[in-house]
Order: C-alpha cells, then structure tokens, then sequence
C-alpha cells in the first residue's frame, strides 16, 4: 500500500521533526555486566523523557536500543538533541571510558503519516540514517534541517556533503552539528554537489563531534507508557505463576505498511509455538497476547493480568531482503529489562534470528533443556522464504474466521506445500481450514 493510498484512507499527515537516537556498543555494554547495564538504562530513563519533554516533545518508540520521537518544532528538536548530549557527558565524567554509554542522534525534517499514535514514512527512514551516519557522539542533521536553523541557533556546522544511503533514493545533504559557535549558522567545511566524500572524512569530522558535542543515552527500550497507563492494578490479579513464565506481545510492524503486520505477528507466533514447546516454561498462548495489539502497555499491569513473570516484546522491519528484529526481555515485577537485542539480518536468516532469541529466553531464565528437546523445538522450518511467507500469510487469513478469508488462508497453505512439500507447519494450517 503506497502512502497516498494510506492517506486517502484517512490516515493523518504532518510535517514534524523527527529525531532518531541510536545506543552505541549497547550490546557490548550487556555481555560485559547486564545488572550495571539495566541499572543505567533505569538511570537515564526518565532523564531522556524529560528533556524531550522539556523541549516540547514527543516520544514515539523505543525498541531495543533505538529511540524515535517527533517535536513540532525543529528548534526544538536541534536543542533538545545537544541537551541530551551534554546532560549524559556530565553523566558520564566520573564513569570509566568502557562502561560509558555512548549515543549517536539523527535528526530529519519531513512529512509523516501517523497511525494510533506511530509515526511512518521516508521522513522517519532518512532520520534513522542521518543517525547511522554518525559517531558515538554525533549529531548529523538533513539539510531541510539545517536551513530551518542556520540562522537562529548559535552551533557550528560541518556540511559533510551528498551522502549515498541506503534504502533511500536520493543522495542526502549531511551536516554535523558540531560546537557552539560565535556566529549563528557557521559551516565548517566547503559545498559540494559531487560525490560523497570519503569515509575518511567522515569519521574526521565525527571524532570532533565526539570531542565537541557529547554523549547521550539510549534510555528506555519498551514502547512508551502513556499517562493514561498510571493506572492502579487491577483488583483481579493474577497471581505470579511459581514455574517460570512469559507473555510474547505482538511484535509491532515498523515496515510503514500495515499490510505487512502479517509478517511481525507470524514471527510473534513462532516464537510462542517454539517457546511452548519446553515443558519448564509456562507459555501463555497467542490468542490472549494478541488481545494487547496496538495498546500501549504497562509491563507491570500485563504481568499482574496474566499472572506471569518475564514479557518479550519487540519490533519487526522488513525492507525488500533486509530484516531488522529488535527484541526486550522484561521482569514484570521490577519492570527491569533482562536482556535486549536487535537484530540487523538478510532474510534468508529469518529461521536463525528466531533461533537465538529463543535460545537466549530459555538461558536466561535458566530453565534446564535436554539436548534431545532442544534440537526439537528449534529445528528450521523451511528452506525455502516464499514458502514460510505463505505459512505466515495463511495464518494472518485464519485468524480473521469468516468463511472468505478462510478459503485464502486454504490457498497460502496450499502454495506453502506445493514450493516445500515437506513444509510440516503448512500441512497443520491447511488442516485446521478443513476444521474451521
């Protein structure tokens, strides 16, 4: 579905800035010490959302260790940006250098389309890759941006040139805000319409970023709590099962095309269906999960509702063979994080990515697995892409039961077989049509 389509179906466009925050070393950060980790990831939670808030605004997600927020004002979002840096390097002076978050931020001026609260659209993309262009430390912002604020904030600018990225068409114009300087709107740095400069040059001007800008933090890594979520528990609660228990919420689709939530909730029900297959997890099944789709969540209310210890969550974005998965492992209780990871994969490696996060669940829950079961419950599905693709669209008709979307679902299942006819997944979706 293309984005006008999206709008003409009423879909609500507007021009915002959009900032875009990336942890780097996160993952380093967790295999080094995990407990220090999620202690500083508490630590700066709120600091983040402050300042965010404090320049007017608007956390929109945060999955594993990426932060996405909008302010209607790119002013705002250019000092909301050097803010978080330099309250982190104040953080920062008194923690050893390899226990030091470091963060890199991307900022874009463009036009969205926003759905229940998310935002979609090259608006959003171009940010995300403004930011992978930088350092621990930096701040690149798109050109658009840089004109709105040359003249009305005193930073120093390092225009980089037309930078080649990819997933995006046109080359983008990068500048790095680098410094507060004397004259509003100073370039360090000569135009050029040729071709992207170096890496070279890039990373130059990074480490001045790094020396002159600041370091900022990735703070939360589960979906926003709105304030309407300050809510008390539920008197009903389900208590807190004694076996080690999980809840997997549906996965969120970040693709910009609502058409593909098929895809992130197939992937929230392999890992269920894998998951329940240890007998030491008590897994609670999809059809309960997938009733918390689209809601903002509180982590603690969920686990009170459903009696569980541990909920994973996370995000799924799929552009043409590229696939990046983000994934959170919180104690319901403390609300704490356990782990948390992103996954940056070609496709073909779907089955793999799937593997290791189940395998990750089971060791840090500590539930003891024989070999036998374990082989069992994380054997590959298919060889073949196409033919999974079908499975994941055959279950997305099921679950709509009318008697239409069932005979599609019939008719994916069947094409699953045809390309794999030892698809076992397949054959057991296109017994539960003739059931329905």
């Amino acid at each position: 579905m293309q984005a006008n389509d999206m709008a003409d179906d009423g879909y609500k466009r507007k021009l915002v800035a959009i900032l875009s925050a990336d942890a780097v070393g996160y993952s380093r950060l967790m295999r080094d010490n995990e407990e220090a980790t999620v202690r500083d990831l508490a630590a700066h939670r709120s600091l983040l959302r402050d300042i965010i808030n404090q320049h007017n605004g608007r956390v929109i997600d945060s999955p594993g260790d990426n932060l996405l927020a909008e302010f209607a004002s790119v002013v705002d979002a250019v000092n909301g940006a050097v803010n978080i840096q330099e309250e982190i390097k104040d953080r920062n002076a008194d923690i050893p250098e390899h226990r030091r978050m470091e963060f890199r931020i991307g900022i874009n001026l463009g036009d969205v389309i926003e759905e229940k609260g998310r935002i979609y659209g090259d608006g959003v993309n171009i940010a995300a890759r403004l930011e992978g262009l930088a350092e621990a430390g930096g701040i690149p912002i798109s050109g658009t941006v840089y004109e709105h604020v040359q003249n009305k904030l005193s930073y120093e600018y390092h225009y980089v040139g037309e930078q080649h990225v990819k997933n995006i068409s046109e080359p983008l114009t990068v500048y790095h805000l680098v410094s507060e300087s004397l004259v509003p709107g100073e370039v360090v740095g000569q135009k050029s319409s040729g071709a992207p400069r170096r890496y070279g040059l890039v990373a130059a001007l990074a480490i001045l970023a790094i020396a002159l800008a600041t370091t900022a933090i990735w703070v939360s890594t589960r979906t926003p709590v709105v304030d309407q979520e300050k809510e008390t528990l539920p008197k009903d609660a389900s208590p807190i099962s004694e076996r080690a228990s999980i809840a997997v919420l549906p996965f969120i689709n970040l693709s910009g095309d609502p058409e593909q939530d098929y895809f992130s909730d197939g992937i929230t029900n392999d890992i269920i269906t894998a998951l329940s297959k240890f007998r030491e997890l008590l897994v609670i099944a999809s059809n309960t999960t997938f009733t918390y789709k689209g809601r903002a969540v509180n982590i603690e209310i969920i686990g009170n509702e459903l009696g569980v210890r541990y909920v994973l969550e996370g995000s799924v974005q799929k552009a043409a063979s590229k696939l990046r998965i983000n994934t959170q492992l919180i104690e319901t209780v403390t609300g704490f994080h356990i782990w948390a990871e992103r996954y940056d994969r070609e496709m073909k490696d779907i089955f793999a990515v799937q593997d290791e996060i189940v395998h990750t669940i089971v060791g840090k829950l500590a539930v003891e697995i024989d070999a036998v079961e374990r082989k069992r419950a994380l054997q590959k599905k298919t060889e073949s892409l196409e033919a999974y693709d079908y499975l994941l669209r055959g279950w997305e008709y099921f679950r709509r039961r009318t008697r239409t979307e069932n005979g599609k679902a019939r008719e994916m299942f069947e094409n699953a077989i045809e390309l794999d006819p030892g698809f076992a997944a397949a054959y057991v979706g296109l017994g539960r049509t003739y059931q329905a």
